[in-house]
C-alpha cells in the first residue's frame, strides 16, 4: 500500500486516537489543534462498551487510564439538606457499569494519556495553535488541497480527517455548510470548573442536587486542592423553544458573560449554590458547552471525512467518548483493510459505524429529564426512582432491569469490531 499523508484536525481524543491507528497503518499523520496546547482538565467522561475493546487493544492504554481515575468512588444524591438519600457505586464489572464508570477520567487526562501513545512516533507530528483555513478537492480521486490559518505550510494530504468536536469548523468547510448545519440542540448546556474552596473534606463520595427549572449540579474532591464542579441547565426538548439561545448569545461574549449568566440564573438556588458562584468567579480552567447530537447525512465526502463528535456527537447517552474511539479504530482499520482504496475503505468505515452510530445516539428514556427535573414534584419523582435503583444496585440485580434500557450506555460491547491486521 503506499504511504498515505493524513491530515487529522483536532487532538482531544478522536484525533490522536485516529493519529495511533492511523500510523499503524504505515501513513505519515499530522495532527494540528487550534489551541496553543493540550487542554486539561474538562469534564469527567466515561469508557463504555465499544470504547472498552478499543481500550484494550492498545498496549499500556488501560493501566494508564486506571493510573489517571479521579478520585470518586461514587455518587450520592442529596437533597437540600445535604443528607444523602441515594449513593451510586461502580458494578466492578466493566462489561455491566453503572451510572459511575469503571474507566472515568477527566477529558485532558484522556487526552494526554493519548497523545502520550502517540507523541514520539516518527509517524505522527502534532501542530498546535493552528487550523484549517480552506479546503479544495477537484475530485474524489486526488488528494486535498489544505491552506492553514496561523501559518503552517499549505500542502496536500491524501485524506483529511475532522475530530474537532461537536460545533467544528473543519465540519463546515469540508461540507460546505454552517457550523451548525447538522447539530441538533437538546435544549441543555453544562459547565466544568474547579473552585479553591473545600467541600468534600476528601471524601472519594461526589455529590449531586438538583433545583426547579432543571437545574443540576454535582461537586467533587479536586485532588490539586478545593472541588471539582459540574452545573448543568436542562429544559424539556418538546417544549418547542430554543431554551439555549441565552447560553450561546452570553458565550460569544467570553468566559466571563457566560460565568454571569449562570450566576444570574443560579443565584439564591440553594445548597452550596452561592459558595460554589463565588468560586466560579476566580476559576481558571472554567469550560461550558451546549449539549447536542450531530447528525449528518453522510459522514465522509470525497476525501474529507468525519470521526466523533464532529459527525456523530451521541449528546447525553454516555457513549461519546467510546463512539470516538471506536469511530477512530474502525476508519483506520478500513482504509488499512483496503490496501490504499480511499474510497472503499471510506465506505466500508460509514457501512460498520452506520448501526453503531444510530444504537449509541439512542437517548434512554428519562435522560436529561431524570437529572434535572423542572418542578419540585419532579425532584421528589425523580428521587424516589434514584432510591430504588441503589436499593436494586445493593441487592446486585440493578442492571437485570435498569440497564437494560440504558444497554448502549451501560452494557458490554455488542457490535463486534473486527480485528484489523496493522503494518506496524
Amino acid at each position: 500500500m503506499a504511504q498515505l499523508n493524513v491530515l487529522v484536525v483536532g487532538a482531544s481524543v478522536a484525533g490522536p486516537m485516529a493519529a495511533y491507528w492511523f500510523a499503524k497503518t504505515g501513513a505519515n499523520v499530522t495532527v494540528i489543534e487550534r489551541f496553543p496546547a493540550l487542554r486539561k482538565g474538562g469534564q469527567a467522561i466515561d469508557i463504555r462498551t465499544t470504547g472498552v475493546t478499543v481500550m484494550r487493544k492498545i498496549p499500556g492504554m488501560e493501566e494508564s487510564v486506571r493510573a489517571n481515575r479521579p478520585p470518586i468512588d461514587g455518587l450520592s444524591f442529596v437533597g437540600d439538606d445535604g443528607r444523602p438519600f441515594a449513593t451510586m457505586m461502580p458494578t466492578g464489572d466493566p462489561n455491566a457499569q453503572s451510572l459511575v464508570s469503571e474507566y472515568e477520567i477527566y477529558r485532558g487526562d484522556l487526552a494526554e494519556v493519548l497523545y502520550n501513545l502517540t507523541k514520539d512516533n516518527e509517524r505522527v507530528k502534532y501542530v498546535f495553535g493552528e487550523q484549517v483555513a480552506s479546503m479544495e478537492q477537484r475530485n474524489d480521486d486526488e488528494p486535498v488541497a489544505v491552506e492553514f490559518a496561523k501559518g503552517h505550510p499549505a500542502s496536500t494530504y491524501d485524506l483529511v480527517v475532522a475530530c474537532d468536536g461537536s460545533t467544528s469548523r473543519t465540519r463546515a468547510v469540508g461540507l460546505g455548510c454552517g457550523v451548525r448545519d447538522h447539530i441538533h440542540s437538546l435544549n441543555s448546556w453544562a459547565a466544568y470548573f474547579s473552585i479553591k474552596q473545600k467541600f468534600m473534606s476528601g471524601s472519594k463520595i461526589g455529590q449531586a442536587w438538583s433545583a426547579v427549572g432543571g437545574r443540576w449540579m454535582a461537586i467533587g474532591d479536586d485532588p490539586a486542592g478545593g472541588s471539582k464542579i459540574i452545573m448543568m441547565g436542562i429544559k424539556p426538548r418538546s417544549s418547542g423553544q430554543d431554551a439555549t439561545l441565552p447560553f450561546r448569545e452570553a458565550a460569544k461574549q467570553g468566559t466571563d458573560a457566560l460565568k454571569e449568566y449562570i450566576a444570574r440564573n443560579w443565584r439564591g438556588a440553594g445548597w452550596k449554590v452561592d459558595e460554589v458562584l463565588e468560586g466560579m468567579v476566580e476559576s481558571e480552567d472554567f469550560y461550558a458547552s451546549e449539549l447536542v447530537q450531530v447528525k449528518v447525512p453522510k459522514i465522509y465526502k470525497g476525501r474529507f471525512v468525519l470521526v466523533g463528535d464532529a459527525g456523530y456527537a451521541a449528546g447525553p447517552t454516555g457513549s461519546g467518548t467510546s463512539l470516538a474511539m471506536a469511530g477512530a479504530y474502525v476508519l483506520a482499520g478500513e482504509i488499512g483493510r483496503h490496501k490504499g482504496d480511499l474510497a472503499a475503505g471510506l465506505q466500508a468505515y460509514e457501512e460498520r459505524m452506520e448501526p453503531i452510530i444510530k444504537d449509541m445516539q439512542k437517548i434512554p428514556p428519562g435522560v436529561p429529564w431524570l437529572l434535572g427535573p423542572q418542578t419540585a414534584w419532579g425532584i421528589w419523582l425523580r428521587n424516589i426512582f434514584f432510591m430504588i435503583i441503589a436499593w436494586g444496585m445493593s441487592l446486585g440485580g440493578y442492571l437485570s432491569w435498569v440497564g437494560g434500557l440504558w444497554s448502549s450506555s451501560f452494557g458490554g460491547d455488542t457490535y463486534g469490531l473486527p480485528d484489523y491486521e496493522w503494518e506496524a
